[in-house]
């Protein structure tokens, strides 16, 4: 058949798109002379010319762990997810390894919270010894990766330290996060993500990390997070909702163009990021997509919490079909340029496509 996409065999015409004797013609008048459908005829064919594959290590779990718990804690806005015991942690964490995940991310949830995080780098703290049990678990198996905020510890529920007037102190809380990274290095995290959007934050953690010889330890930083209302969820998991105002004065305003996004992506690549990350993924598939086309690191998104809440919810409600659905958001994610994608369905994805080979 000729590249035109002729009708072979068509009402008389040969297999050169043309009747016998004549040069190749196009079809027949008000026939489309292009046929993509004929690629998508069964999903044999349609597997085969794919060109966006999911994979199982292209997924990193959050997961959270909760100090002074006995039982696992659901999570009411977040159905399946749930905040773990140390042991609960250590079990969850082995079934994402079997599935054949790529990393965990791990996020804190103390028992007692002050003004300036102390939980966050304490050294007997929940995420250190939780650090340390995973390390011991399933150490070498997945990349462990801790969230390098402070939201999750203080009693205020802000990323940073605050001044005398209640505002976030952006160059106290860069030491802050500096200590926090050395606690994290010292428990065995294998990769550090600082969420607080601090300026400076990336360099202030690298010279922190380096000058505690932990030089090989990456940073994958949040470059792009938007202060967005999808993360409603993911507060009532961290118990991390502020007590007054809001992060719109740290984290980055929707209404902006792509061009501040990279911008904040530039700043942390030349403050020593390993890889960068956009934050929410679906609202943000062109910011996405553009950071993947400028940067050649590799690209991060988060499928925050209230993207995972709304899918659910619909499913429950039967207004949509919940496997299709989770795959579908995954792979536009994947396919607007992320190269990993932090999800809460991690470990059932990574299963589901497994089993589909």
């Amino acid at each position: 058949m000729s590249g035109t996409g002729g009708l072979g065999g068509f009402g008389g015409f040969g297999a050169s798109g043309g009747l016998p004797g004549r040069s190749p013609a196009g079809p027949p008048a008000g026939f489309p002379a292009a046929r993509p459908r004929r690629l998508r005829r069964g999903a044999a064919l349609r597997r085969m010319v794919a060109d966006v594959r999911l994979h199982p290590a292209d997924l990193i779990l959050p997961m959270f762990v909760r100090e002074g718990v006995t039982e696992p804690v659901p999570i009411s806005s977040m159905p399946g997810v749930v905040q773990h015991t140390r042991s609960t942690l250590r079990k969850a964490a082995a079934e994402a390894v079997s599935a054949g995940v790529g990393g965990i991310i791990l996020f804190g949830v103390p028992e007692h919270k002050d003004a300036r995080g102390s939980a966050a780098d304490d050294p007997a703290g929940i995420v250190q010894l939780a650090l340390a049990d995973l390390v011991s678990e399933v150490g070498g198996d997945i990349v462990i990766m801790a969230d390098l905020c402070l939201d999750e510890y203080t009693d205020h529920g802000h990323c940073g330290l605050l001044t005398a007037a209640g505002d976030v102190d952006n160059d106290a809380t860069l030491e802050r996060y500096g200590q926090i990274a050395l606690a994290q290095a010292a428990a065995g995290v294998e990769m550090v993500a600082p969420s607080g959007m601090m300026d400076g934050q990336v360099a202030a953690i690298r010279a922190a990390l380096d000058g505690g010889g932990h030089t090989d330890i990456p940073i994958m930083a949040y470059s792009a997070k938007y202060a967005s209302g999808f993360y409603g969820p993911f507060r009532e998991a961290a118990l991390c909702a502020p007590q007054f105002g809001d992060r719109a004065g740290y984290q980055q305003d929707p209404a902006r163009s792509v061009r501040e996004a990279l911008r904040e992506v530039a700043l942390d690549l030349a403050e020593g990021a390993d890889a960068v990350m956009v934050k929410p993924a679906l609202a943000y598939l062109d910011i996405l997509r553009a950071v993947a086309d400028t940067v050649d690191v590799p690209v991060a998104a988060y499928q925050v919490s209230g993207e995972y809440a709304m899918v659910e919810a619909a499913a429950a409600n039967g207004w949509l079909d919940r496997e299709r659905t989770i795959l579908e958001t995954l792979t536009s994610i994947h396919r607007a340029g992320a190269d990993v994608i932090l999800t809460y369905w991690a470990t059932e994805v990574a299963g589901l496509l497994a089993s589909r080979g």
